[in-house]
């Protein structure tokens, strides 16, 4: 896979990879940029989320319809020296609908384990929670 970044000025670039689909991103004002779009680092975490959530709801596909909505909040934390490096991310994933627990977990463990591709490339340790239908289901090994 080959992703071209094209400077924009400032601290922005376009990236455009093999979907044609252009991604703006920028830096925030303390690093000199104008804040104008997502900044490279939010963009890992939005990959990160968005990989695993295509891995779920394909894993999940024939209980689909018994969804009515996944959100997965990703929270990172980093290192506080240079290069202030994601050391863990947190993923949670709220799902709201009728399907059991045990196959929700089954799909994001898979999804984390097995098939996420930023998950795998990230140096960072990767964990994560459910809630399904408000309450905390208890993740277990």
């Amino acid at each position: 896979m080959q992703i071209k970044a094209k400077w924009q000025g400032g601290r922005a670039f376009e990236a455009v990879g093999p979907t044609g689909y252009p991604m703006v991103m920028d830096a925030t004002a303390n690093y000199g940029g104008e804040g104008k779009a997502p900044t490279p680092t939010e963009m890992l975490l939005s990959s990160l989320a968005g990989c695993i959530g295509i891995d779920v709801t394909m894993i999940l596909k024939p209980h689909l319809d018994k969804i009515d909505s996944i959100e997965i909040t990703v929270d990172g934390e980093r290192r506080e020296e240079l290069p202030t490096a994601f050391t863990a991310a947190t993923l949670l994933f709220d799902v709201k609908g009728d399907i059991d627990a045990k196959k929700v977990l089954r799909a994001i463990k898979l999804g984390e384990e097995k098939y996420c591709a930023v998950s795998a490339s990230l140096k960072a340790e990767v964990t994560y929670r459910l809630m399904l239908n408000g309450e905390e289901v208890a993740i277990t090994e």
